[in-house]
């Protein structure tokens, strides 16, 4: 017998039929043995619905009400599914998030996990029962709903599944593992058996829109065993582990992109100590997150040129910013640019191979790619290209480094 946290997104309780295909799911797990928490997002739909609504009430919000609304879709699909599965002859009982309870911080519409009390539900699985618990949903100090940011869902079960210490955290979703890349343009892209929560890590962050970021770093920090498993089929997913468990590793194990990049190119900056930091500083208090940095080599007469990269959301706020604080800097031109991507090449193996990088420059630069700029990391290297040489650059590098499917 083993203890399971299943998590169902959106699209697999997005409706009726769905919902009662979950619950068949479910039963088959309990009918097998095991212990079986479950969590579940609002349908398909329903949470941009409930945003949309407190945005054309008042677009500068107040984040609590805004967290009472849109935590309600969750309630929803948890009532219903408990009742899919007592109707199936399963013991089944809802949870909400201030139930158990699960405890955050107070930083209401992006709350993170502190605590979850699990001593009741614990002892309700032992004797049968299956747990349904909200995702997206905590529980603030002020005892006020709180919401854990988009993609949240996974983060509630990953955290429920440390809690609980379950032996594996099942995310089903209506894709069926991870794959080498984004199979939408490379149509021989691999699933992929295992991957290293540093790989998962590094991909879901750098645009894999399969987990939420949290949800692996909180899976790697508490050691969960993560399968990415397709809501439709039954086909075996893709295990999220630790390095340990993958005996022959790739020496390259997914390509990544993201489309959310713009450039800002700050021409002519006073080359002198704590420039950077008077560039960066007024970016931060303004909540802008910079990404790739590259500072040039000097010009003439002390001055160099700065070069970064932000979220094409925040590149207004960016260029304001920097534009109100221009005299102050001292640059002689602001130029930016969203029309790029940053493309990333992924693999533990890079820490005992050399040359990966090489194979990617020279995969571009058959293909005609100018790369604009470069940053790497122990087990990645990324690089920003012309937004319309995506699809390309992406097909070229799966087949340099030898992924294609067979």
């Amino acid at each position: 017998m083993a203890r399971i946290v299943m998590k169902f997104g959106g699209t697999s309780v997005g409706d009726i039929d769905r919902i009662k295909n979950v619950a068949r799911r479910v039963k088959a797990e309990v009918e097998a043995g095991n212990e079986v928490a479950v969590v579940v997002s609002a349908m398909s739909g329903e949470t941009n619905k409930l945003v949309d609504f407190c945005r054309q009430i008042a677009p500068l919000h107040d984040a609590r009400e805004y967290d009472a609304v849109v935590s309600t879709g969750e309630q929803v699909t948890i009532g219903l599914l408990a009742l899919a599965l007592q109707e199936a002859g399963v013991n089944a009982r809802s949870w909400m998030g201030w139930q158990l309870p699960i405890r955050t911080d107070g930083a209401h519409s992006k709350a993170r996990i502190t605590t979850i009390e699990t001593d009741t539900i614990i002892e309700r699985m032992s004797q049968g029962q299956v747990a349904v618990v909200a995702g997206f949903q905590g529980l603030g100090p002020d005892n006020r709903v709180t919401t854990l940011g988009r993609g949240g869902s996974d983060t509630s079960a990953v955290a429920l599944a440390a809690a609980l210490k379950a032996d594996i955290c099942d995310i089903y979703t209506d894709v069926d593992g991870v794959y080498t890349t984004d199979p939408r343009i490379v149509s021989r892209a691999r699933k992929l058996d295992k991957i290293t929560y540093e790989e998962m890590l590094e991909s879901a962050s750098l645009g894999a829109k399969v987990l939420q970021v949290r949800s692996v770093e909180m899976a790697m920090k508490h050691n969960v065993r993560v399968q990415v498993r397709s809501s439709f089929s039954d086909a075996p997913g893709t295990l999220i582990c630790d390095e340990d468990e993958i005996v022959e590793k790739e020496l390259v194990s997914g390509i990544a992109y993201s489309r959310d990049e713009a450039k800002i190119t700050l021409v002519k900056v006073a080359d002198r100590p704590g420039v950077a930091a008077s560039i960066f500083g007024p970016l931060t208090d303004a909540n802008v997150n910079v990404d790739m940095i590259v500072q040039n080599v000097s010009h003439g007469g002390g001055a160099t040129d700065l070069t970064f990269t932000v979220t094409k959301t925040d590149l207004e706020r960016a260029v304001q910013v920097l534009t109100d604080a221009r005299e102050t800097l001292g640059y002689q031109e602001l130029v930016a640019d969203s029309n790029v991507v940053k493309v990333s090449v992924i693999g533990v193996g890079m820490r005992s191979h050399a040359g990966v990088a090489q194979t990617m420059f020279q995969a571009l630069s058959a293909k005609g790619i100018n790369i604009q700029v470069i940053s790497t990391s122990e087990i990645k290297v990324s690089v920003l290209i012309a937004e319309e040489y995506t699809e390309l650059a992406i097909r070229a590098l799966h087949t340099a480094y030898g992924m294609d499917a067979a």
